[in-house]
Order: C-alpha cells, then sequence, then structure tokens
C-alpha cells in the first residue's frame, strides 16, 4: 500500500533543434500537461532549450543566468502550476567563451531552490565518425548537489554522469531516495547502455532514478536514443518512454528506497581496499582516488563512504 509520501512525478521527453522559442513552446505545452496530469514534480531533459553543435552559434543563442529568458519563463511556469520543475540543463552564458550545462530545481513559488553543473564532460570518438568534445565549450561543475523535495531527497546528475557510479554513491551517501538523470545520451550508445545504466545506478544505491531524456534525429543533425525512465530502487523499470516527445508518468513512494536499503544494506557494507598488481609495488600515495565530497545545507561536507581503488601502471 502506498505510503502518504507517495507523490506523481512526470518526465517530460523532448526533441529540440537549434532555435529556442519552438522549443520552449513544446517545453511549456508538455509541461502544462504533466501537471494537468497530476505530476508535482515534472523534470525535462538535458539541453531543454537547444541542441546546437557549432559552437560559435550556441555561444550567441545563450545569455547568462540572470538574463536567461528560458530560465524566467519556466520560473514563471512552475509558480503558476505550482509545480517542482526540475529543468534537465540549460546552457548558460559563462565568461571566456564557455558555457555551464546547468541543471535547476525551481521550487512551487518560482524560487530557484538548486543548481547543479554537469560534472563529467562527454568527451569521445564513437564508431561511424560520430565524436563529442564537451569540454571545448563547456566549464564542468565541481560539486554533487542534493536538494529536500517535500517526499524526500534528491540528488541531481546529468547525462554523461550516468557513467560515473561514484558520484551516484556519494549522493546515496549523503541520503538521496531520489536521483535525477536527465539526459540527452546519443542513439548509438543508448541503445548499447543507457536501460541497463540506468538501473544498475537505482540498484546499486536503493534509490529511485529519473531520467528524461531527449529522443530522435534532431535538427542539428545528431540522433538521440529517448526511451525517458523511471526505475524503482529494486531495479524495476516503472515506465519507459519510445522515441518521440511525450509525457511519462509514475507515482512514486520514497519509503521504497529505505525498505529496499533495508534488505540488502550494502551502502552500509563498503570497505576500503589496497590495489597489488601481482609483481609490481603501487606507492600509497597512489592507492586511492580522493574521497567525493558532496555539498549539503549550511555548507557543511561530508565525506562519501566510497574510496575506489586506483590501478596505476
Amino acid at each position: 500500500m502506498p505510503s502518504a509520501r507517495t507523490f506523481r512525478a512526470a518526465l517530460v521527453q523532448l526533441r529540440s533543434g537549434r532555435s529556442v522559442a519552438p522549443n520552449m513552446e513544446t517545453a511549456e505545452a508538455l509541461i502544462r500537461r504533466a501537471a494537468k496530469d497530476g505530476a508535482v514534480y515534472v523534470q525535462t531533459p538535458e539541453n531543454t532549450s537547444i541542441m546546437e553543435l557549432e559552437i560559435e552559434r550556441l555561444v550567441s543563442e545563450l545569455e547568462t543566468e540572470e538574463k536567461s529568458a528560458p530560465l524566467a519563463q519556466l520560473q514563471a511556469l512552475a509558480k503558476e502550476l505550482g509545480i517542482w520543475l526540475h529543468v534537465g540543463s540549460l546552457g548558460v552564458k559563462l565568461d571566456q567563451g564557455k558555457v555551464a550545462n546547468r541543471s535547476y530545481l525551481i521550487a512551487p513559488d518560482g524560487i530557484v531552490a538548486a543548481r547543479y553543473d554537469k560534472l563529467h564532460m562527454f568527451d569521445v570518438d564513437l564508431a561511424g565518425g560520430e565524436s563529442y568534445r564537451e569540454s571545448h565549450t563547456i566549464k564542468p561543475g565541481t560539486k554533487a548537489v542534493l536538494a529536500d523535495l517535500p517526499w524526500g531527497r534528491l540528488g541531481m546528475s546529468v547525462c554523461y554522469d550516468l557513467r560515473f557510479p561514484a558520484l551516484y554513491g556519494a549522493l546515496a551517501a549523503a541520503g538521496a531516495d531520489l536521483i535525477a538523470a536527465p539526459a540527452a545520451f546519443t542513439k548509438q550508445t543508448g541503445e548499447a547502455h543507457w536501460r541497463v545504466l540506468l538501473r544498475a545506478r537505482a540498484i546499486e544505491t536503493g534509490a529511485f532514478v529519473l531520467a528524461a531524456a531527449q529522443g530522435g534525429p534532431h535538427e542539428n543533425g545528431r540522433s538521440t536514443y529517448g526511451h525517458s525512465m523511471i526505475v524503482s530502487p529494486w531495479g524495476e523499470v516503472l515506465a519507459e518512454a519510445g522515441e518521440d516527445p511525450q509525457v511519462l508518468l509514475a507515482d512514486i513512494d520514497p519509503e521504497l528506497s529505505a525498505e529496499t536499503r533495508a534488505k540488502v544494506p550494502s551502502l552500509r557494507h563498503g570497505r576500503e581496499f589496497e590495489v597489488e598488481i601481482a609483481g609490481e609495488k603501487v606507492a600509497p600515495k597512489e592507492r586511492y582516488h580522493d574521497p567525493l565530497r558532496v555539498s549539503l545545507r549550511g555548507g557543511t561536507w561530508l565525506r562519501s563512504l566510497v574510496r575506489l581503488g586506483r590501478v596505476l601502471r
């Protein structure tokens, strides 16, 4: 039986193009539909306002956070609808030609409750000549971020972050019952890895994972995988979209996170370890990555319970 903490979540799947205005028109219409269907938490995908590969054109289309028309529009919409609106990410102009890939959690009063800048940059060379260098344009973030919703604690991530389980372990260690993973996964990597990565992160952390996605062929020539998804702490896929723009709904009971962690308390069983390569020595200072640090309310810091062994040759 659902607990008193149960709430309805919605994921808005988009196919953003190269012009901000029509993208925002589509996003607003789908957000309104989600709210009409009873969603009190609505998430949009990465790059909600624009999908642009040409760096000069992208930078010319963006503004600073203070001048961002898409952000102002979404703040007003959240206030009008009285919902928690999680903007998967917007491009935000910074200094020296760089931008931030910034996720926003907007409260029902229209105030930004939390900001998260994507930590991990998608610098890859895929089959067929498909290549990306986010670090050429985007300035990576430096902090993991969590925020308290009325129903539970939300950890924030964006797209390529999904491939870094230490981040998700740190969010879980800091009390996340829910973890957001808005994305614009490529079609190629999505077909191979999207579903298994989302389920793995949910199972490892004992948290709900909510991932709104871009989907389909885009105006910029890129194709994204879509398949927005909500996964339970036990790894069950509660809802999954196809490729086209749409609204995906599911009722979420955060109590299931605590129940799952009680069944399999792996978050409490982690141990520090050393790495040994047979016949070789590993210098003590090189044995571990430094633990992730997670920014919490009040400016305090929590060291992750996770320490990763690092093999150096």
